[in-house]
């Protein structure tokens, strides 16, 4: 009898590690699930909604002073490329914004990636909204002179 009772207790202590194990495996699942990696796609996903054409009011932050800095780096070489530069600029930094989103999403999702597929749909979402935006400005829709007096001076001294 005494040795049933010794050997019921040494059944019930393996069981006490299992669960442990268990324990620790899970914990070291959700911390799996928490890498660098998806840290990573995270951050690009959140610089690059800031630069896509997917957030309202980033262009009066950041598209606009970046696509207005490569237009002005532009005009170092001539002096007539400021507004396509910026033109050029605004479209970079939407295309940037785009595919930093979609490699980001991949990284939090552990996708597989299609380097390619990625680049052309970026480019392809990209080049329509801008120009769309061009459209608007053309067909005096949008009023970029209402919206920002001080650019649009500089655009037209540049265009002169």
């Amino acid at each position: 009898m005494l040795n049933q009772s010794r050997s019921a207790a040494t059944e019930s202590t393996p069981t006490q590690p299992a669960a442990q194990s268990l324990l620790q495996h899970l914990t070291q699942l959700r911390w799996q699930d928490f890498s660098l990696k998806r840290m990573r796609g995270g951050l690009l996903v959140a610089i690059g909604y800031l630069l896509s054409p997917l957030c309202w009011w980033n262009d009066l932050v950041f598209n606009l002073p970046v696509a207005y800095a490569f237009g002005y780096v532009c005009s170092w070489i001539s002096a007539d490329w400021l507004l396509p530069g910026a033109i050029v600029g605004y479209w970079l930094s939407n295309l940037v914004g785009i595919v930093m989103m979609q490699f980001g999403a991949i990284d939090v999702l552990d996708k597989t990636r299609n380097f390619k597929k990625d680049l052309w749909t970026g480019f392809i979402t990209s080049t329509v909204y801008t120009l769309a935006v061009l459209a608007l400005v053309q067909f005096k829709i949008l009023d970029l002179a209402a919206l920002l007096p001080d650019l649009s001076t500089i655009f037209s001294a540049a265009t002169k």
